[in-house]
């Protein structure tokens, strides 16, 4: 209880903090979040469903939807659906730190930090964006897996699944856990179950299942052509010259080698699967979410959410893994500050070139290594004692 109680003010501050941002109206509101709200209400709200309106998959448009029925303005609900989810985010990693830490500290200290984290007060509260939804849902999954309840744990990954596309990047764990062993493959049914679930009521509303499904097509494809390779992110395109001109080839060795990283982190948990506990699957976590993001093209800047919460989670419980995700927060921030204030942190010109994001990609590229350098100590093993 004492314990409890020394968390509400932190708790208290983020609230303040949170209902300071309420009023700020982003790009994304103003162009997008509004202009959905309004086609759905004035075409009949759930009915409009049936309809082609923005590229988010169903699960948002029926909050969006239920929204436009109500007599309060849509920027403050939007933004108090992701605050919602913020409480869950931290709730999620309070049992993640709790089942790496057991009854030490870590769980309250996860908490808070997290209800603080830069990018999560920001994400929701100020800019409008739901990356709490989604990496929330995954934060309870993954403590769900580790306090042995698979079937939860796949239910809980279908709906952040369902959510945003970007939940793709953490999937590639559920296959270290039945690896190690953790899961069963009749669990894994579990899945699409529920995500065909979400789609259910838009399709009976009149949405055909093509529709949906094409969603994360679209979702794939839309930054493809605009010609750049970074919207903002701190990926390895952020240690280029700005306006650097890539190679045809990039986007697809910049896939090849994200595909090589999950391959690897797979390969790591096989291979060290008799000393895998909950730490390392929660750094496996952190290295999926961090590094398919950092390696992939046409990322944007909100898509380190999860991986950043993950290694918070993980340098609760190991402080010497602190100045690690210390610098996958400052990278992803400096993209918040590129698109909030539509202006780069910090322009640096070395040999008569400009690089806009230099510094967050290197903060990334340091917070990545670390996470991956944990993980192979944490899963290496030799398996033969040495000579006598």
């Amino acid at each position: 209880r004492p314990r409890l109680l020394i968390c509400l003010l932190p708790v208290g501050l983020a609230f303040f903090l949170r209902a300071c941002l309420l009023n700020y109206v982003s790009s994304d509101y103003q162009i997008f979040l509004s202009q959905w709200v309004e086609t759905l209400r004035a075409h009949g709200g759930f009915a409009a469903l049936k309809d082609p309106i923005g590229n988010y998959n169903v699960p948002y448009l029926y909050v969006l939807a239920a929204i436009s029925y109500l007599p309060v303005s849509d920027l403050y609900l939007i933004k108090l659906f992701s605050i919602l989810f913020d409480v869950l985010l931290a709730w999620g990693g309070y049992r993640l730190a709790r089942a790496l830490d057991g009854e030490g500290q870590a769980p309250e200290l996860t908490f808070t930090l997290l209800f603080l984290l830069p990018t999560v007060v920001l994400n929701g509260a100020c800019w409008g964006q739901c990356d709490s939804v989604w990496g929330g849902l995954c934060v309870l999954a993954l403590a769900s897996a580790l306090e042995e309840r698979p079937r939860t744990s796949l239910a809980l990954l279908a709906l952040a699944f369902a959510f945003k596309l970007q939940a793709i990047f953490l999937i590639p764990l559920w296959a270290g856990l039945w690896l190690v062993g953790r899961l069963k493959l009749r669990d894994v049914l579990v899945f699409p179950a529920v995500f065909a679930l979400t789609m259910l009521p838009a399709m009976l509303l009149g949405k055909p299942a093509g529709d949906i499904l094409r969603i994360y097509v679209d979702q794939a494809g839309s930054s493809v052509g605009w010609g750049t390779l970074n919207y903002n992110s701190p990926s390895v395109f952020a240690l280029f010259p700005y306006r650097h001109e890539f190679s045809p080839a990039a986007p697809r060795l910049a896939i090849l080698c994200a595909f090589l990283l999950m391959l690897a982190v797979l390969v790591l948990l096989l291979w060290g699967r008799e000393r895998v506990n909950n730490g390392t699957l929660v750094l496996a976590g952190a290295v999926l979410s961090l590094g398919i993001p950092f390696l992939l093209p046409y990322m944007h800047e909100r898509y380190f959410f999860l991986g950043g919460v993950l290694l918070l989670i993980w340098a609760c419980s190991k402080p010497r893994y602190a100045p690690a995700a210390a610098g996958a927060e400052l990278a992803s921030l400096g993209g918040y500050h590129a698109y909030l204030m539509t202006r780069y942190a910090m322009t640096i010109s070395l040999f008569g070139l400009v690089w806009t994001q230099l510094a967050e990609g290197l903060l990334m590229l340091f917070a990545l290594g670390t996470a991956f350098a944990g993980l192979v100590g944490q899963t290496a093993e030799k398996k033969f004692p040495k000579s006598p």
